[in-house]
């Protein structure tokens, strides 16, 4: 098993979207671990205080030509050698650390949950203290850091083109899960040989919702071990906490975010503990919890959470 690091550079930093066409910068073995940095938010957001803004930041900025794809900087794409379409990509979260001093959370007229209730644009800057792990809001208030990737995802379907990276479609992307902190698995399907998986996004702290349009936007540096299954057949993301299995839903539409959700849990239930699809549906209503992801990517999200120690057969 060998470990990589990927620094984010103009190089190896995509703004915007997913892309099955887009060389990769990094590749690995299947059971490898890559430490990515990446960083986080466009020439509007930076502050004017005395906050380390990381160098490659300020170096992408000035290398992009044109209006971006979509709000995200991404770090990658990494190629797994032995990744195929039709496998898995099992990205297990090691560690996810600060690499700036400071976030931001960014609201704007026709955004949000409530689009028709602010008309103007408010940008906070949020001190972050790194050895206690927690945000200063301007008021005084301190909250506890529970730092997260926002994006994590592979390449889409060729035939998909160029996909921006606001939408979570089956590829991943903008999840915008809090769950996916440190020691918890995302599943994606993969579609492409050699996955493509790219991460940005960055979140200090994020309310399920996120109901403004932004979480704590921040730098991260995340490590994953990632390997290729070939015995799994997921179509959709799902992920594993230490305790839980979240199965997810994307659309447009709330409701049918919880049906997908809701279908997808109740087809991992079923095969998990070989049970009918009718006693699946009960345990779910019995059990599970079903959460609203997000609010403001286009496509909702919810995910569906049911601990572990009910699937046993």
């Amino acid at each position: 098993m060998a470990h990589h690091h990927l620094a984010a550079s103009p190089e190896t930093c995509h703004w915007g979207y997913f892309d099955a066409q887009q060389p990769s910068v990094l590749t690995i073995r299947s059971g490898d671990r890559v430490t990515i940095d990446t960083v986080s938010g466009g020439p509007d957001v930076l502050p004017t205080q005395d906050f380390h803004v990381p160098p490659e930041l300020l170096a992408i900025h000035a290398a992009e030509s044109g209006l971006p794809f979509g709000p995200h900087i991404l770090t990658g794409p990494v190629a797994v050698e032995e990744a195929a379409s039709g496998d898995v990509l099992e990205i297990r979260i090691l560690d996810v650390k600060l690499r700036q001093d400071w976030g931001y959370n960014f609201s704007g007229p026709l955004a949000g949950t409530l689009r028709d209730d602010f008309a103007a644009h408010h940008l906070m800057h949020i001190p972050l203290d790194q050895d206690r792990l927690v945000a200063r809001l301007p008021w005084g208030l301190e909250l506890p850091l529970r730092p997260f990737f926002g994006v994590m995802g592979v390449a889409p379907p060729p035939a998909w083109k160029r996909c921006t990276s606001v939408v979570p479609r089956a590829f991943g992307g903008n999840l915008d899960n809090k769950e996916l902190t440190p020691g918890t698995t995302l599943f994606l399907p993969v579609f492409v040989a050699g996955a493509l998986f790219s991460c940005g996004d960055g979140h200090a702290a994020q309310g399920d919702g996120e109901v403004n349009d932004t979480a704590i936007e921040t730098a991260l540096s995340g490590t994953f071990e990632i390997l290729v299954r070939k015995d799994l057949r997921y179509t959709y993301p799902c992920a594993e906490t230490p305790t839980h299995v979240l199965t997810f839903g994307m659309d447009p539409d709330l409701d049918r975010c919880v049906e997908r959700a809701l279908r997808n849990m109740i087809a991992l239930i079923v095969e998990c503990c070989g049970i009918s699809r009718e006693d699946a549906y009960a345990l779910c209503s019995i059990a599970a919890d079903l959460r609203v992801t997000q609010m403001v990517n286009q496509h909702k999200g919810v995910h569906c959470m049911l601990e572990k120690r009910f699937l046993k057969r």
